[in-house]
């Protein structure tokens, strides 16, 4: 006799978020919740940047990391929200990281101002501040 596999269980994620964190659950995590149902937990975590087992620590109220950076990744990918970017007003995002992420490139003044207001003191910036350029 041969067992036939099997499906994955259906997680019920929102039931998970209202199980770990009660009533005190954030409105963030519980976004976070509904587009994992809706879609799955792993292509969830690849559009917010981080890995599946720190979505599934999160939304268990177990994770150990920074929540306001998972939090402002989810606000940002998922919500929606844009960031006020000292130089260029409302930006998204993912402009907002593309802009961190291009080189400095001495070929437009714009870009020159751009390199160094990501890197000097914005609120929004992921990079770390050794990797300024002098």
């Amino acid at each position: 006799m041969t067992s036939i596999p099997t499906a994955r269980p259906v997680i019920d994620y929102v039931a998970k978020v209202r199980a770990a964190w009660g009533d005190s659950a954030p409105d963030w995590v519980l976004v976070l919740a509904e587009a994992c149902a809706k879609s799955s937990q792993s292509a969830v975590a690849r559009k917010v940047d981080y890995s599946a087992p720190t979505i599934s620590a999160v939304l268990g109220n177990t994770y150990l990391g920074n929540l306001q950076r998972v939090e402002a990744a989810v606000r940002w990918a998922l919500i929606g929200e844009t960031v006020s970017c000292p130089m260029l007003g409302p930006l998204s995002k993912k402009e907002c990281l593309e802009w961190q992420a291009k080189p400095y490139a001495a070929t437009s003044s714009h870009r020159v101002a751009m390199f160094r207001a990501c890197r000097d003191g914005c609120p929004h910036s992921r990079i770390a501040t050794e990797e300024t350029a002098s």
